[in-house]
């Protein structure tokens, strides 16, 4: 199975007929997602790429004669608020928000909409999630057959991790390198970068921990927040078993330094570099200093043959 999307899941674009929209939903559905319909409000009637665009969240589920699993969101910031909670209220079971910028505040109301309605959301400002083989949310891989150059489906003959990042770029990056090194791939998920964001890190890895394509599990990590301490927590607990693998940025930043995205600054003296390794260590996880390490060392935890890569 794969985690959070797979080419059965039923996904619907918001903002479908905007450049980004466009663009990105050309990706999804080269790629094999599931694409049932897209919305614009004042554009139902329309087609792009195929797929025939309502005016409303709702107008695509009714169309479309069922549930609607994912939607994914591509609208400007100020209105990422009232699409999410849209779609939310329109009983979709996962949302998946693109846009950076996202109010602080938004992003808390959206978090509780979903918490009352039982909804999950990623992101704001998430690269994306891609299943290799199977579906692709969001931007990951910018063109299908660069995603499928790049990333190496899961496979009996293979290793297979999983990928979970605080950074965009570096979820392609990791899984780009990890193929490169002789293994397979389960799923690809930049948790979002903003300081308030719906799945973290501990809740994608409690997915990957029951995913039997899922062989281990490699985290791009940040100074700033609790992601990954939580995440040594869930190790301590038994309730992550599968080898953790990570590397986490930000080593030299001071406390009030903002490394590099809204989530990743030390306050406090919470959220430090050396805090998040020690408790990582501690609980088992192999960490390594440099981020050009991760595949020698799933190389090394795993005992793949460098000359199968």
């Amino acid at each position: 199975m794969a985690v959070i999307i797979d080419q059965n899941k039923r996904v619907m674009v918001q903002g479908i007929t905007g450049r980004e929209g466009r663009a990105r939903t050309r990706l999804m559905k080269n790629f094999g997602t599931n694409i049932v319909g897209g919305c614009t409000p004042g554009r139902g009637g329309q087609e792009v790429e195929g797929i025939p665009v309502h005016d409303t969240v709702k107008e695509v589920v009714d169309a479309s004669g069922g549930d609607i699993d994912i939607s994914v969101v591509f609208v400007p910031a100020r209105l990422v608020k009232h699409a999410a909670i849209e779609a939310i209220d329109a009983g979709v079971h996962l949302v998946v928000l693109v846009p950076d910028r996202v109010p602080v505040w938004d992003a808390m109301a959206i978090a509780a909409e979903a918490k009352r309605a039982g909804a999950d959301f990623i992101g704001p400002n998430t690269l994306g999630i891609i299943s290799p083989g199977k579906a692709v949310l969001g931007m990951i891989g910018g063109n299908a057959d660069s995603a499928r150059e790049w990333f190496t489906p899961p496979s009996d003959d293979l290793t297979n991790l999983g990928v979970i990042s605080r950074s965009g770029g570096m979820t392609s990056s990791c899984g780009y390198y990890l193929a490169q090194a002789g293994f397979g791939l389960s799923t690809l998920c930049h948790v979002g970068g903003d300081s308030v964001i719906g799945m973290p890190i501990p809740d994608v890895a409690l997915r990957m921990q029951l995913d039997d394509e899922t062989d281990g599990i490699v985290v791009f990590g940040e100074i700033g927040g609790s992601q990954e301490e939580r995440l040594a927590q869930l190790m301590n607990e038994g309730r992550i078993t599968k080898p953790v693998i990570c590397y986490i940025g930000g080593k030299a930043a001071k406390e009030g330094t903002r490394f590099s995205h809204a989530g990743a600054i030390i306050e406090g003296g919470r959220g430090t570099h050396d805090g998040k390794v020690d408790a990582l260590t501690q609980a088992g996880a192999t960490v390594v200093d440099a981020f050009g390490d991760l595949p020698d060392a799933a190389r090394e935890i795993f005992s793949v043959d460098r000359a199968n890569a």
